[in-house]
């Protein structure tokens, strides 16, 4: 029998060791499906809920694993499903490549059923490389350049195959005028910055007297060099959110996350620094940075479409993180101990950041033992921090649920954690984690979401975690529901951005019997509403033989208000509860209790702080 296209699509996938294709089926990839039957369902067709979550589990996958995602769908309303997760995908720097059906090429600009114009819908998103297989001869030289840009570029890719050219025979690109032959595979490489800009940068680093670090994704393969500069320069290093397992949290200096979802150390040492080095992150906010002239500035990053962003840097390394580091460290002068007088460079910067970590986590350990009605989310995220199995995979949904993630965990070693950072779009932390056991069957893995996430994806994902948990080596998946019944995020955003009281139309959320689900779908689950069942509902997910929920009813009054929240803020909160908010009673018993485990003794005054009139 002929090898068809689609037969062919198949075997390239397989011969770039492709083991998992997250898709939905539909009739425009109807000849794809049938070579999957007849190629034994290699490489595996993972069959989620919707072709969203196909792009997501791809993503999650792609994170997880350091290898290419690849999402399939259907032709008009699949491919138009796919595209949120392929932002999301794009805007994370993550490498996916899609395949997507097409109507047949003699429908084409008929209007017929289901045909959208797909080249243009995916030239945003697969800008770096899309292209429609028109004729067999395209094939391999189409799908291997979609995967090694994917690789590439760390980005997304798309191929459009009409329904009528996947069942054409496949006939290879011949040795011909205007035929493309190709190849497969992609060597590994890093790419360095010239030896002058990297003394350059040297220079820059050496004159700073209070050194700051941030990192993000980009430096997860250098976790030893930035930790031999910090400790070189005398740095702290704070953490991007896409870059929070890229470093050990234990490290006493190593000041958590920045921006809204952030540290107060971390604020601190950005406030207060005169020099900085960005290290693999394109970090957005820039009002978390130093203020403009204050810090001279030095970026790493292997992009050099990312670099010279989000700040006046004074030098601009172009290479790979670690490679640039380890060619950089021997140019940089050691931070001493204070032990004389013309010792100008010591490490008293270095201590008091320590100083200022070490107080943090003292703080979010009180915010997490305030009593809330019925539990604290804080606490259930805290609690969770001392029971981390070492090789978890942890991925957040956006929400407050990203906020717990980001202030209380603590991640360290092989621990790897994950989130939608750029997009920040709702409903990715089931399919994420998803994603994540196929990369790695062998590990456990734990989604912390909000029950607006829930709702929007994860119920219909845990169908798809009952239809496959059995082929993974480790059963271990928790889904951790933040229960309080409230799009809680935005309504805070709603209090400290615009000085608007809750909306309950938009912003209550019916209750769902979210374990009860789970346990219907031969899953298991735990409704937990007191707080002295928290740390006993972890371990029992922990330890369950098959995929766990936890349904953990949270209050949705303790404020996920940064800790360095300004001034204007505040205000607009307080302004919030004049006008009449829903909650308004237990959103100030909540933000006070919280800010008091700020001001409890060992905390200097605020007066005593240098740029203290800006810190709220």
């Amino acid at each position: 029998m002929s090898m068809k296209v689609s037969d062919h699509i198949l075997e390239r996938l397989r011969a770039w060791e492709v083991e998992h294709v997250f898709a939905y089926p539909g009739d425009g990839i109807n000849g794809l499906l049938a070579a999957w039957g007849r190629a034994d369902n290699k490489p595996q067709f993972i069959q989620s809920r919707h072709e969203e979550m196909s792009a997501f589990e791809a993503v999650g996958y792609a994170k997880f694993s350091g290898k290419v995602g690849v999402c399939a769908a259907t032709s008009g309303p699949g491919a138009i499903h796919l595209l949120n997760g392929l932002y999301d995908a794009k805007l994370d720097h993550v490498p996916v490549v899609a395949i997507v059906g097409q109507t047949n090429r003699s429908a084409m600009g008929g209007s017929y059923q289901q045909e959208v114009d797909l080249l243009s819908l995916y030239k945003d998103v697969a800008s770096d490389f899309c292209e429609m297989v028109t004729v067999p001869e395209q094939l391999p030289n189409v799908l291997d350049r979609a995967m090694r840009t994917a690789i590439a570029r760390r980005s997304v890719t798309a191929v459009i195959i009409p329904a009528d050219v996947q069942e054409l025979d496949y006939s290879a690109p011949e040795h011909a005028f205007k035929m493309v032959p190709s190849s497969l595979g992609m060597a590994q490489y890093a790419p360095v910055p010239s030896d002058p800009d990297v003394e350059r940068a040297a220079e820059v680093l050496n004159e700073g007297e209070k050194v700051a670090i941030l990192i993000g994704q980009g430096a997860r393969g250098a976790r030893q060099e930035v930790m031999d500069v910090a400790e070189r320069l005398g740095a702290g290093v704070a953490k991007a959110l896409l870059g929070k397992d890229a470093l050990d949290d234990d490290l006493p200096y190593v000041t958590g996350s920045i921006g809204l979802l952030g540290t107060r150390p971390s604020y601190e040492m950005m406030r207060d620094c005169d020099t900085l080095l960005v290290i693999g992150s394109s970090f957005p906010y820039t009002q978390f940075l130093p203020e403009f002239g204050q810090a001279r500035a030095v970026q790493i990053d292997i992009d050099p479409h990312m670099v010279g962003l989000r700040y006046p840097f004074e030098v601009n390394l172009v290479g790979d993180a670690r490679e640039t580091l380890r060619r950089l460290l021997p140019h940089l002068r050691p931070v001493k101990e204070a032990d004389d007088s013309k010792d100008a460079k010591d490490r008293s910067w270095r201590k008091q950041i320590e100083k200022n970590t070490a107080r943090w986590w003292e703080v979010m350990q009180r915010r997490a033992t305030v009593d809330a009605d019925p539990i604290n989310p804080e606490y259930v995220a805290h609690a969770l921090n001392d029971l981390l199995p070492e090789n978890v995979i942890l991925a957040a949904d956006s929400g407050s649920a990203a906020n717990w993630y980001a202030r209380h965990l603590r991640l360290r070693g092989a621990m790897r954690g994950s989130l939608s950072g750029t997009l920040a779009t709702m409903g990715p932390g089931v399919p994420y984690v998803i994603g994540a056991k196929f990369a790695h069957g062998d590990r456990p893995a734990i989604a912390l979401v909000g029950d607006g996430a829930m709702q929007m994806n994860g119920l219909a994902e845990l169908i798809t975690i009952a239809k496959y948990w059995k082929q993974w080596a480790d059963p271990r998946l928790v889904v951790a529901v933040f229960n309080n019944q409230d799009l809680n995020q935005v309504t805070w955003e709603m209090r400290a951005m615009s000085g608007a009281p809750q909306f309950l139309p938009s912003q209550e959320l019916p209750d769902v019997a979210y374990a009860e689900f789970a346990r219907s779908l031969g899953l298991d689950g735990m409704r937990v509403e007191k707080p002295e069942a928290v740390q006993g509902a972890w371990q029992a997910a922990l330890t369950a033989d098959r995929p766990f929920v936890l349904d953990f009813r949270t209050d949705p009054a303790v404020p996920p208000i940064p800790p360095h929240a300004s001034l204007d803020q505040i205000e607009a909160a307080a302004a919030s509860v004049l006008k009449g908010d829903s909650d308004r009673a237990a959103m100030v018993r909540q933000g006070f209790k919280a800010k008091v485990q700020d001001l409890l003794p060992g905390r200097r005054h605020r007066e005593d702080r240098p740029g203290a009139g800006e810190e709220r």
